[in-house]
């Protein structure tokens, strides 16, 4: 009975405890819904503040409900102009498909002459200018990706907890 009530007690104790331990904050940068950046405590964040040029690169120490603290500094998040992140958009995807596009239809037009029709390896001029052209536009639409947003306008700093919609809840299996 002794310990069939130890049993219990302990049981108890720790259904206790884990409803009472929270989650960690995190920080988002938001664009209308849309979640561009998560940071969580101890991850590198690189922004500069307004009024300055100055780019400052820091670690996230803590979050509170309107600031961050980098390293030992609180920046409130209205005076954040700019937070440096790379990010791809919808151009990225397009420019990738142009260039696998260009080059594949290159690829498939020498296989075709080679060995469907069983000639000789040569360029077709047709082929030839429609894929540079497919590499030469989709290049730089691939590679081009913005370094940077500015905050304020559309997006939006954000400190969210376990309560929160954009909360994201960390991984418990591997």
């Amino acid at each position: 009975m002794r310990i069939l009530f130890g049993f219990v007690f302990l049981v108890s104790l720790n259904l206790f405890v884990a409803t009472a331990v929270k989650g960690q904050k995190q920080l988002v940068i938001l664009k209308k819904e849309k979640i561009l950046l998560r940071l969580y405590p101890g991850d590198e964040i690189i922004f500069s503040l307004k009024g300055s040029k100055q780019i400052h690169t820091s670690y996230v120490n803590n979050l509170f409900d309107t600031a961050v603290m980098a390293h030992k500094d609180i920046v409130p998040f209205h005076k954040i102009d700019k937070v440096y992140f790379t990010r791809s958009s919808f151009a990225n995807v397009i420019g990738t498909i142009m260039v696998a596009g260009g080059v594949g239809y290159f690829l498939v037009d020498q296989f075709n002459e080679l060995v469907i029709k069983g000639h000789e390896a040569s360029i077709n001029e047709d082929v030839a200018t429609t894929s540079v052209i497919m590499v030469a536009v989709g290049l730089p639409m691939m590679l081009i990706k913005k370094k940077s947003v500015r905050v304020g306008g559309k997006f939006r700093m954000l400190t969210v907890g376990p309560n929160s919609l954009f909360y994201q809840r960390p991984l418990e299996h591997f």
